[in-house]
């Protein structure tokens, strides 16, 4: 059983995209998406700095785009999973995962995208907020000295994971009262994502998605909020433009594909940070899962061989094809 997923904001690095350009396909990919987006993606996937591309609006039209460029070249036809027994973002991969799973199309993830980079980041810019991951400790401490905080567990991202999002001053409180056993690492984040502090992106967003008709997926959608396998496209979209001020359940997303009895894990690019957290997951559960992060051109060969062995077996010889 195969699950591909999307990476979030954090996982580009400067000149990623180097690699990809190289092929005359994917760039002429990137060059339309960056048209949609009114961004230029090949720049600043190749040229900018950790810096600039760190800002919100900018990163993440450029993690959808890798994303959907990358899975085009993995997949047949207009990149639609066959045989993927689920597909999941995180965060803002959620949306590029609706665009394999047929919910929505590249050009609407695209303007969705750069919509709800500007606009998160207009809301981080009205109160001084970040993010602070913490790592280790116990997991009801945690989550009860978030409480004390005021603080919201804005990504939950497995045991010894969680990232914390408020104001600097509530932020600062939690740094004071630091959970035992608990390391504490501010994140280099414009704001408080996933938390009551981005409702007014998700307002500017909602009144953008209603004007798109989505489609129910043709490959199960697992979504942040609780990690429910979804196909109503509807009630996929909703979720992904709600997701903005809600925290991220990817611990549940990860349950989600166990029950569902994946074998094969693949990354789309940026790839590397899901990968990570699935392995110490699967791991610790004693699931003999295979994982891979796709990251380059040169590695399609072996992510469409991966693909095959995992895919449900009546798409195999398809997907063998591609």
């Amino acid at each position: 059983m195969l699950v591909i997923v999307a990476p979030g904001q954090g996982a580009q690095t400067p000149g990623f995209l180097s690699p990809w350009l190289e092929d005359a396909s994917s760039a002429a990919r990137l060059e339309w998406l960056s048209a949609v987006a009114g961004l230029d993606l090949a720049h600043y996937g190749t040229e900018a700095d950790e810096d600039t591309i760190r800002d919100t609006s900018i990163a993440q039209p450029l993690l959808v785009g890798a994303s959907l460029i990358a899975s085009s070249q993995l997949l047949p036809g207009d990149g639609t999973p066959t045989g993927v027994g689920a597909v999941a973002g995180h965060s803002v991969g959620e949306l590029a995962a609706a665009v394999g799973a047929g919910v929505i199309t590249a050009d609407q993830a695209m303007v969705l995208v750069r919509e709800r980079g500007r606009a998160m980041a207009e809301a981080a810019a009205a109160t001084p907020t970040g993010m602070t991951a913490i790592l280790g400790g116990d997991r009801d401490e945690v989550l009860a000295a978030l409480t004390q905080c005021g603080l919201t567990p804005a990504n939950d991202n497995g045991p010894g994971q969680i990232v914390a999002a408020g104001t600097t001053e509530q932020l600062a409180d939690l740094a004071d009262h630091a959970p035992k056993g608990a390391r504490l690492r501010p994140l280099s984040v414009a704001g408080a994502f996933h938390s009551e502090h981005m409702a007014p992106a998700v307002d500017h967003v909602a009144g953008l998605a209603r004007s798109i008709d989505a489609s129910d997926a043709h490959t199960p959608f697992l979504t942040n909020s609780d990690g429910t396998a979804l196909t109503d496209g509807a009630d996929v979209l909703a979720r992904i433009v709600g997701q903005i001020a809600r925290p991220v359940r990817w611990d549940l997303c990860l349950e989600t594909m166990a029950d569902l009895g994946v074998t094969g894990f693949l990354e789309l690019p940026p790839a590397g940070t899901l990968t990570g957290i699935a392995k110490r997951w699967f791991r610790n559960r004693g699931l003999d899962v295979e994982i891979l992060s796709l990251n380059t051109p040169d590695q399609l060969d072996e992510a469409r061989a991966f693909c095959a062995r995992h895919a449900e077996p009546a798409a195999r010889t398809e997907v063998v094809s591609a």
